[in-house]
């Protein structure tokens, strides 16, 4: 009884999530835009104050309003932190079960990217000056010893910037996140410098020429040689010590969310 007791509370909260985010909607309401008040949403939707609370509770753990305390609740932002932070938690701890879960974070990464690739290319000259700018900063870097990874991804965010598509944006941002904020001894034996810039080197030139089969081929390269050094570094589940923070697993270096 106890338990059917609970379900039913869980029941009236999912649903009471639900009639705000609908009011959100209906509303049009854009993110920072103030919601009603607590006593305005008890009295609209008809409940306690305390099941208002715990509602929005719920919807600020999910990015869809934020609460200020002192000053309101208003529309969040509606990014998709939770669903890197869900991701990377997944891919963290799947990984040093033993499953596979960074190849195949991997996989789908590379299955949008090259599925875009078409696109990319026919509107790549509008972004071809950064792209060549960031390839010229590569090859700098791998003369130093080592391209860094805000490069790198500066270079894919930039590819696909030009389609226009924010949400696509955020989507391999949370790849991307997901992938690298997780240091293992997946880092090791690190990609000779040089054949990163060369990789990139190619896309940017299949790009310039205009030829989207050639440049769907470079990126494939590109992932696959990230393949075979994830296929070569399978961690020892029983020894193997988890490693869980913001650093690439091509650098030590923090990566900062990238923003197109």
């Amino acid at each position: 009884m106890r338990s059917q007791d609970g379900l039913g509370i869980q029941g009236r909260q999912r649903e009471l999530q639900e009639r705000i985010k609908r009011l959100i909607i209906d509303q049009r309401l854009p993110p920072g835009a103030a919601l009603p008040t607590e006593s305005e949403l008890m009295e609209r939707l008809g409940v306690s104050r305390n099941s208002v609370r715990e509602a929005l509770k719920a919807l600020q753990a999910m990015g869809i309003v934020e609460i200020r305390h002192g000053f309101g609740t208003y529309v969040g932002a509606m990014s998709l932190a939770p669903m890197t932070e869900g991701l990377s938690f997944r891919t963290v701890a799947g990984h040093y079960r033993g499953e596979d879960c960074l190849l195949q974070l991997l996989q789908l990464r590379e299955a949008i990217e090259t599925g875009l690739m078409a696109r990319v290319v026919a509107g790549s000259r509008e972004r071809s000056a950064e792209l060549s700018a960031l390839v010229a900063q590569m090859r700098e870097e791998a003369a130093e010893g080592e391209v860094r990874a805000e490069t790198d991804r500066a270079f894919h965010a930039a590819l696909y910037a030009g389609l226009g598509n924010g949400l696509l944006s955020e989507v391999l941002d949370a790849f991307w996140d997901a992938f690298h904020r997780v240091r293992t001894d997946l880092a090791e034996p690190l990609q000779d410098p040089m054949t990163t810039w060369r990789q990139h080197a190619e896309i940017l030139a299949a790009l310039e020429a205009g030829d989207a089969h050639r440049a769907e081929q470079a990126v494939r390269r590109h992932f696959d040689n990230v393949r075979e050094r994830l296929r070569s570094t399978v961690p020892e589940v029983s020894t193997q010590t988890p490693h869980f923070d913001d650093a690439s697993v091509t650098s030590v270096s923090p990566i900062p969310p990238q923003r197109s």
